[in-house]
């Protein structure tokens, strides 16, 4: 199979131009070296910018006659390289998520990008650049339908019934805005740091920021707020989750749209995150990680996060379509971590009064002298916080599945089957152990969206835990061992 002949012009246009750039500003940074033979000026840095252009779509002529793919029983056999060649078979047990990904233009041409996924891959095994819309879809379908085990004989006769969709979950315009106004990322907060230099026609408003930047900090809050949901509507817009027999599949964006599957046999952690606001009014999210990688590390930057929003019974009625599980009652660290946690954010402040002070006389202490000690001012909210992170944190064991939850800000909740369980590990700093805590870090094949902790755990109790889990473990593999045993021999 060849790939798209539109995949021709698009490349050729998208690498011409950036290579035909670069040849016209190296040209031009250039055009006054004597050691030229010839001056490069005018028609002749345009002559040079067509030659680039030229070559990159000649060469793109000769990427599509030399790439060759084939679907078969066994994988996907894969033959590309102009002056190398490179033959590639990826076995199809090995292939965990296929998503197709289009943008605007892509989406006018009929054009996707088809990439797969694997175990244990940091990145793309593979990517077909570019193919029909409609081929990749039947590409992403003859995957997992051989994945699955069907034959070739009575495959059309019953594709149909394999195709089945039930409808979980459609994002409707109301959700979507309010999904856009709760779903803030507070990281964007950071670009707070640039306020002083944000308004300088304004006049008093750097003056203001030297004192906490009221003004400014409201300003810049809601413009951040604004492109947080922009940014939240666009990558949502026309979100669909369907369960077609054993996986998920979910559509979304509206500049960039993508179509992917989440294997549900492969499956290692649920995610549930919620935000202070999502908490407040009762909503929450759903992420689904994969042996192939998690959240935020799939090409589509996060698609696989299975429910944007929605209100948390409603989330975990469709996490109970993943996993059965209930959500037992969480055992906090014990009350001495959380004054740790309080000394902690005292000696933060401190640390940064001290560096305010040392910039405040290098500058030649251009404001009043109590305006490096403003930190001290939340001194008395360090036992507030304090107890708040304590509060937020805990670990629970259930039947099946252990539990963790961290975080204030954003609360994230991770469910681990002990099947998926790789390795468990319980760690101590040095300043754990002056209280007796320790930490349990419950890792599976992939924990790339971030691996599921008992954070600060009484030293004894994390020992406890971590045996537990292993023996869980072991148990729940022999179960799993005998009921492949059982159903082999029937």
């Amino acid at each position: 199979m060849k790939l798209h002949p539109l995949s021709i012009p698009y490349r050729a246009l998208s690498r011409g131009a950036s290579v035909g750039l670069m040849l016209f500003f190296v040209g031009q940074s250039l055009s006054g070296n004597d050691a030229l033979p010839f001056p490069l000026a005018g028609p002749a840095l345009v002559t040079l910018a067509a030659v680039g252009v030229l070559a990159a779509a000649l060469w793109q002529v000769a990427y599509y006659r030399r790439f060759e793919y084939e679907l078969t029983d066994d994988g996907l056999e894969i033959a590309s390289g102009v002056v190398s060649r490179r033959n590639r078979e990826i076995p199809l047990r090995r292939i965990q998520n296929v998503d197709i990904s289009r943008n605007v233009v892509q989406r006018a041409l009929g054009v996707a990008v088809l990439d797969l996924e694997t175990a244990g891959g940091g990145g793309t095994e593979a990517s077909l650049r570019y193919v029909g819309y409609d081929e990749a879809k039947r590409l992403q379908r003859e995957i997992q339908r051989l994945k699955r085990g069907a034959t070739e004989t009575g495959a059309e006769a019953t594709e149909a019934g394999d195709e089945r969709e039930d409808l979980l979950l459609e994002l409707e315009t109301g959700e979507l805005a309010l999904l856009s106004a709760l779903q803030f990322d507070f990281r964007y907060l950071s670009l707070l740091a640039f306020g002083p230099a944000a308004f300088p026609f304004v006049p008093g408003v750097a003056e203001l920021a030297v004192f906490g930047g009221i003004v400014l900090v409201a300003l810049l809050v809601a413009a951040l707020w604004a492109l947080s949901a922009a940014v939240t509507f666009a990558r949502y817009y026309g979100f669909r989750l369907t369960r077609v027999g054993d996986e998920l599949r979910y559509e979304r964006g509206l500049l960039q749209r993508y179509d992917g599957s989440i294997p549900l046999a492969k499956v290692q952690t649920l995610t549930l995150d919620a935000n202070v606001l999502m908490r407040r009014f009762g909503y929450t999210t759903l992420a689904v990680e994969t042996a192939g990688y998690g959240p935020g590390q799939a090409p589509s930057g996060g698609s696989e996060a299975a429910v944007p929003l929605a209100t948390r019974e409603r989330v975990l009625r469709l996490a109970r379509e993943v996993e059965d599980f209930e959500l037992p009652e969480f055992s906090r660290p014990p009350e001495r971590a959380r004054t740790r946690y309080a000394v902690r954010f005292a000696l933060g402040l401190g640390a940064l009064v001290g560096v305010l002070w040392v910039l405040w006389q290098a500058t030649g202490r251009p404001v009043v002298w109590y305006a490096p000690l403003l930190p001290l001012g939340f001194v008395v909210l360090a036992p507030v916080a304090a107890h708040l992170k304590w509060r937020h944190r805990g670990y629970a064991t259930g039947e099946n599945h252990v539990f963790t939850r961290n975080g204030f800000w954003t609360q994230t909740t991770k469910v681990v089957p002990y099947y998926r369980v790789q390795t468990v590990i319980q760690t101590g700093t040095v300043f754990q152990r002056r209280r007796r805590l320790a930490s349990v870090v419950v890792d599976t094949a992939s924990s790339a969206g971030g691996v599921a902790a008992a954070v600060d755990v009484d030293a004894e109790t994390a020992a406890e835990l971590r045996e537990f889990v292993a023996e869980k473990l072991q148990e729940s593999l022999r179960r799993r061992v005998d009921e492949s045993a059982s159903r082999n021999a029937d």
